[in-house]
């Protein structure tokens, strides 16, 4: 099976639902009785919720892998053609998908282009450049299983992290991306209304609700708009509008866009790796090194009407907050109220299977840039300059423990 399309040999995307088994068994025969990885083994797998929901999940999955052509609406600037395409197998992206971001003097520059480059265009349109002057930021696309888990932890649970002054004294002063949500977010989604939100969503944390995220990637990555944002986002220089894109806005209606919500909503995290003496030693030195004052290893969520995500405890290995990680990873480019140097903590639920799921070698950090777990922990600086000091002391042997243990989750 191919783990990154999800699609088995039949031609059927692997959803779960009693709608694909009833298509598969029509369609497939002895086909059926090819073996797939074990459940809890991929990154596209759907939690288990009551039929409307696995049917919306379905529906989405779908959604998820729509490859959008120019008569769809396609562009007329963009990144990519599909959701799928960014995020292979609901997983991390790849250096070959990784995004820019811009701004000038933390001006996102709308009128620019910004705050994203669309490096592709269709044909009668011309792709954006990067405007002189501009601070640039590499961004890897990240997983998109567990994020439901993410919109579902109370905001007073995020707010009572925070410690900006250090108070405690332990070096760590992680901090709320205070956002302000995005208008056309109706009021009963988490991370919408008046005033400013927290923001959870993001490398920066700089989006306050997955609808948001969602909408925004839309039209963004895929040029693509719908009944939330159904406004182009081009510039002058991108061409004339008229000769390009020649479909009428919007080009999704609002059901689509819920479908793929929900999807994205109810991904599952993959299960745990074996927890052998060696990773049982590394989770004692993960959080004896002091990994842990930031990866927080479980958050509760609050009420959900979502069965799988109502008042569960979500091991994401994350405080959703702002922490300054120093000089070696910073991009120098504030988002929001974050700066250069400030970065969500990324959540490291499911990242033993990030190897598995691009058919290749991980690549990690926020632009990718190793494949090796050790050395992007050497990487961290600013507030996690001590637990790096802490790592780097380490015998040889306890540090192939730590790494066992953070490649178990």
């Amino acid at each position: 099976m191919n783990v990154i399309n999800r699609r088995d040999r039949c031609g059927f995307r692997r959803t779960g639902t009693v709608l694909t088994l009833v298509l598969l068994l029509s369609s497939c025969g002895d086909k059926l009785l090819t073996h797939g990885p074990p459940a809890g083994e991929t990154t596209a797998e759907p939690m288990e919720n009551p039929l409307p929901i696995m049917a919306a999940f379905a529906r989405g999955d779908e959604g998820f892998a729509r490859i959008f052509k120019v008569s769809d609406g396609l562009g007329p600037t963009f990144n990519q053609p599909s959701c799928e395409t960014c995020h292979p197998g609901d997983g991390r992206g790849t250096p070959q998908t990784t995004l820019i971001r811009f701004s000038i003097n933390g001006d996102l520059v709308p009128q620019l282009g910004g705050p994203q480059l669309q490096d592709k265009s269709i044909p009668g349109a011309v792709p954006e450049t990067v405007p002189e002057g501009a601070e640039i930021s590499v961004r890897m696309p990240p997983p998109v299983f567990g994020r439901g888990l993410m919109e579902a932890i109370p905001a007073e649970t995020i707010i009572a992290l925070e410690d900006p002054d250090d108070a405690d004294g332990d070096g760590i002063s992680g901090r709320v991306n205070w956002v302000q949500p995005a208008g056309f977010v109706p009021a009963e989604f988490v991370g919408a209304g008046p005033g400013l939100a927290v923001g959870r969503f993001g490398l920066k944390a700089n989006i306050s609700s997955l609808l948001q995220q969602v909408v925004g990637a839309y039209r963004e990555d895929m040029g693509i708009t719908s009944d939330f944002l159904p406004v182009e986002a081009i510039h002058s220089d991108a061409g004339d509008l008229a000769l390009s894109d020649r479909v009428a806005d919007p080009e999704i209606p609002a059901h689509e866009v819920l479908d793929v919500l929900m999807y994205v909503r109810t991904l599952a995290v993959p299960n745990r790796g074996e927890i052998t003496p060696e990773v049982q030693n590394g989770e004692r030195l993960f959080e004896q090194v002091g990994c842990t004052g930031c990866h927080i290893p479980t958050l509760k969520t609050g009420p959900s009407p979502i069965p799988s995500l109502d008042q569960v405890d979500a091991h994401m290995y994350s405080d959703l907050l702002l922490h300054d990680m120093g000089p070696g990873l910073a991009d120098n480019r504030a988002d929001g109220s974050a700066d250069g140097y400030e970065w969500r903590t990324p959540p490291l639920m499911g990242i033993r299977l990030a190897p598995d799921n691009l058919g290749g070698p991980a690549h990690y950090l926020h632009d990718g840039r190793t494949s090796d777990l050790g050395e992007a922990i050497l990487e961290h600086g600013g507030e996690a300059q001590g637990s790096r000091d802490r790592y780097q002391a380490l015998s040889t042997d306890e540090q192939n423990a730590l790494l066992a243990f953070v490649l178990s989750l």
